[in-house]
C-alpha cells in the first residue's frame, strides 16, 4: 500500500487554542496509525500573542508564504484580553486568510447527540444547517482609516466592499453545496434595503447564480428577520450564505442553539485548492478557563474531520465523527460548557480509544 504524507501546519496561537490543537494532534495520530494508509508531517508554529508582545508581529512578514508549503493548517485561536481584539485578528487570522484567498468560510451546525440545544424540542433532525460566509470582502474588507486623529473633527471609516467576482464565486460555492445536500435548500442573507449598493449587488448576483441551479429551492431573507427564523423555525433552515459579517454574528447563534460554541466547527477553504486552507474551532482564545485543562476539544476534533474530507481522507473523516458522535452522547464525557464536569484530557483519551477500537 503507498502510504500519503500530509503536511499540516498546527498553530496553537492563543489560550485554549493551544490545548485543543495539541489533543486534536493525538487525535489524528491515532487515525493516521489506525487507517494505515496515511500518515501526517506537522509543523508547529509559534505565532500569536505571546510572539507579538516578543517581537511586535504576531507572525513573519512572510508567514503566509510559509505556509504554502503545506496540505492544511490547522489553527487554534487568537486573542488576549491585554491586546486589543483588531491587532489579534488582522495581525494572525486574516494575515492569513487574506493572503492565501481562503475565500469560503464554512461552519456546519447540527446537535450533536447527548446535547440538548437551548431551543424547546429541537432535535439533530430539526437543527442541521451549514452557513456559508463570504471570507475575503464584505464588511471584512479593510478598506477604510482614521483621519485628524484626537481632534473633535475625527472621523473613521471602514467601507464595506461587494464585488461582482467575490459575491459571484461565494454564490455559486453555495449553491453547489446546497445542491450536494439532500433538501437541496438555500437561504440568501441580505441586507439590501438599508445596504442599498453592495447587498443589492449581492441579491442580483444570487438571482443571477440561481438560474445555472434549477434543481435548488433558494429564498431570500433580511439578516435581522434571519434571526427570527433561526429560532423560531429551525427546521426550514438547511443552507445559508452570507456576507463575512452576517455570517459571522449568524454563525455564533447557530452554535449557541445546537447547544456550545464549544463544540462548533469551521473550514476556511481555497476551494480551487490554489492554496492551502486552513481549519479551526469557533470557539476563540477563552483566557477565562485557559490553563483550567477543561475546555472542550469537540469543536477542534469535528474541525479536524472537516480537515480530513479536504484531504480526501473521507473514511478517517467519517470515523472521527464517529468517535466525537460517540463522546458527546456520553454525559460523562461533557466538559463544563455542556453542564458536565469532563476535562479535555478525559474526553481526548474517549476519543482516541473509540477511533482505535476500545471501550473508553
Amino acid at each position: 500500500m503507498t502510504m500519503t504524507t500530509h503536511k499540516i501546519a498546527a498553530i496553537g496561537g492563543d489560550g485554549i487554542g493551544v490545548e485543543v490543537v495539541e489533543a486534536c494532534l493525538e487525535v489524528l495520530d491515532a487515525l493516521a496509525e489506525r487507517d494505515g494508509g496515511f500518515r501526517f508531517e506537522v509543523e508547529s508554529f509559534d505565532w500569536g500573542t505571546d510572539r507579538y508582545k516578543r517581537t511586535g508581529a504576531f507572525m513573519p512578514e512572510d508567514g503566509a508564504d510559509q505556509l504554502r508549503a503545506f496540505d492544511a493548517i490547522l489553527f487554534g485561536a487568537v486573542g488576549a484580553p491585554d491586546v486589543p481584539d483588531h491587532l489579534t485578528l488582522w495581525g494572525l487570522r486574516l494575515a492569513i486568510c487574506q493572503p492565501l484567498d481562503q475565500y469560503a468560510n464554512v461552519r456546519p451546525t447540527r446537535v450533536l447527540p447527548g446535547i440538548r440545544s437551548p431551543l424547546r424540542h429541537v432535535n439533530d433532525g430539526e437543527l442541521d444547517w451549514v452557513i456559508v460566509r463570504e471570507n475575503s470582502e464584505g464588511e471584512y474588507a479593510g478598506q477604510g482609516g482614521r483621519s485628524h486623529p484626537g481632534l473633535p473633527i475625527e472621523v473613521a471609516t471602514d467601507v464595506s466592499i461587494f464585488t461582482r467576482a467575490g459575491v459571484e464565486r461565494i454564490m455559486r460555492f453555495a449553491f453547489g453545496l446546497a445542491r450536494s445536500r439532500p433538501r437541496k435548500l438555500l437561504t440568501v442573507v441580505t441586507k439590501s434595503n438599508a445596504q442599498r449598493h453592495g447587498m443589492v449587488l449581492w441579491d442580483e448576483i444570487a438571482a443571477e447564480v440561481a438560474r445555472d441551479f434549477p434543481d435548488v429551492t433558494w429564498d431570500k431573507m433580511l439578516v435581522d428577520a434571519m434571526t427570527v427564523r433561526m429560532t423560531m423555525n429551525p427546521a426550514s433552515i438547511d443552507t445559508i450564505v452570507a456576507s463575512n459579517l452576517h455570517a459571522d454574528i449568524l454563525s455564533d447563534l447557530a452554535a449557541a442553539l445546537s447547544g456550545s460554541i464549544g463544540v462548533a466547527p469551521t473550514a476556511n477553504l481555497n476551494p480551487e485548492r490554489e492554496t492551502p486552507s486552513m481549519f479551526e474551532p469557533i470557539h476563540g482564545s477563552a483566557f477565562d478557563i485557559t490553563g483550567k485543562g477543561i475546555a472542550n476539544p469537540i469543536a477542534t476534533f469535528w474541525t479536524a474531520a472537516m480537515m480530513l474530507e479536504h484531504l480526501g481522507e473521507q473514511a478517517a473523516a467519517d470515523h472521527l465523527m464517529q468517535a466525537v458522535e460517540a463522546a458527546t452522547g456520553n454525559p460523562a464525557l461533557h466538559t463544563p460548557d455542556l453542564g458536565g464536569a469532563a476535562t479535555t484530557r478525559m474526553v481526548t483519551d474517549a476519543v482516541i480509544a473509540t477511533v482505535r477500537g476500545r471501550n473508553s
